[in-house]
């Protein structure tokens, strides 16, 4: 968890093997589709982190970058909804004694206060812009976070506060949800889909290694929260990184473990685009073989960082290229999901992401964005109009105006 936003942080151990999952000929010469195959609405997705949401730096607006996402060709966003940011104190007692001038900004959700102000702003705004939300929810707060010194992101010291948690977000911003009745001019877009955590097979996400069990633990307790409160919602399991598949593999081994979700979710890193599809046929494999081949998958989280040359933190990023290898890369693999989407139940992607703040010899990581966030504005880098194109072509559209499913010109 990037503590300067709260973003889906990027550990510097991060992918240290994903490179070496998948040769960069896996699939032998790379073939790219002369027509991209049109796609159903909610396909291209983008992370919204970094510069932009939820810390917005100065000089940025968030209504004016989803705007242009919108224009983009981006009609579905992934963000994360922080749980120790929302509930930062147990009790009101807590808080009272803590922050008393701050109480006036939470309501009561079971008897902890809970602040969904910033929520509210970003869930209003999508909504106004037809744009779908994926919200990964993660990072318990210190009055419930088994959290040993040096780990960045606490895991849930019990499960129950965050099922309590997660049953509260359905609640007010499910298809029944209170922020919709208390905002009706806001077009009502609800939220259906949920994903259980991030990245639960590495450390910095998930420091009790090996991590099915306990993480399956968590899955059981907020799947019976979702379903309660929205009985139609889809679970989406945490994005898997490394060996994704062989990660799957472990969660279908806990009893019980495969009725917990509705769509698995995979973060497919590796340097070429043809790696990208062949990471995601092993994890269909790997679900095929555990009576799941008719489960939808999602690829939310797919990035080059282009920051060869500008960082000494490549080191296990061997996917990191050049601004016009991004770009490159991405004109390549975006026609490849529509291509091959029906036969590896892919239902979406995300990039990541859509802005990032690049500091010479920062991570790797913080040059993944389509723009780049200096001296107080955002400029865009080629790889934004390679996504361009090539998402509203996937769209058949070739211009969109304030509506993310909206073309104004087909085509």
């Amino acid at each position: 968890m990037d503590r300067r936003g709260l973003g889906i942080w990027k550990p510097a151990m991060f992918i240290v093997v994903a490179l070496l999952v998948v040769p960069a000929m896996a699939l032998g010469r790379a073939r790219t589709p002369t027509r991209p195959t049109p796609v159903p609405p909610g396909f291209v997705g983008m992370v919204l982190d970094g510069p932009v949401w939820p810390t917005t730096e100065p000089g940025i607006d968030l209504g004016t970058q989803l705007d242009q996402m919108v224009g983009d060709g981006v009609e579905s966003l992934r963000m994360t909804f922080d749980w120790a940011a929302a509930q930062p104190y147990g009790s009101w007692t807590e808080l009272e004694r803590a922050a008393p001038a701050n109480a006036g900004a939470f309501t009561n959700v079971g008897g902890v206060p809970t602040n969904f102000a910033p929520l509210d702003d970003v869930v209003g705004s999508a909504a106004q812009r037809g744009l779908t939300m994926l919200p990964v929810i993660l990072d318990a707060p210190a009055w419930d976070a088994n959290h040993p010194p040096g780990v960045i992101v606490g895991i849930p010291a019990r499960d129950g506060p965050y099922a309590s948690f997660v049953k509260a977000l359905v609640q007010r911003y499910g298809p029944n949800g209170t922020f919709w009745s208390a905002n009706p001019r806001i077009p009502k877009v609800p939220i259906r889909m949920w994903q259980i955590w991030n990245e639960p097979n590495i450390p910095a996400f998930w420091f009790m290694q090996p991590f099915a069990r306990s993480y399956v633990a968590l899955l059981r307790a907020a799947h019976a929260a979702i379903k309660a409160a929205d009985p139609g919602a889809k679970v989406v399991l945490a994005g898997l990184p490394n060996y994704s598949w062989r990660a799957l593999r472990t969660i279908y081994a806990i009893r019980g473990a495969r009725n917990l979700f509705d769509v698995v979710a995979v973060h497919p890193y590796t340097k070429l685009p043809e790696g990208v599809i062949t990471i995601l046929t092993r994890v269909r494999k790997a679900m095929d073989q555990n009576g799941d081949g008719r489960m939808p998958m999602l690829a939310d989280e797919v990035s080059w960082p282009s920051s060869k040359g500008k960082t000494f933190h490549n080191v296990g990023y061997d996917f990191a290229t050049t601004e016009a290898g991004q770009a490159r890369n991405l004109a390549v693999l975006l026609p490849m999901l529509g291509r091959d989407r029906k036969q590896l139940g892919l239902v979406g992607f995300y990039y990541y992401t859509w802005a990032t703040t690049e500091i010479r010899n920062a991570l790797a990581f913080d040059f993944a964005g389509l723009l780049r966030y200096s001296s107080g504005k955002l400029v865009a880098k080629p790889a934004l109009a390679a996504f361009r194109r090539s998402a509203l072509a996937l769209e058949s559209c070739r211009q969109k105006a304030s509506i993310a499913t909206h073309c104004t010109r087909p085509g």
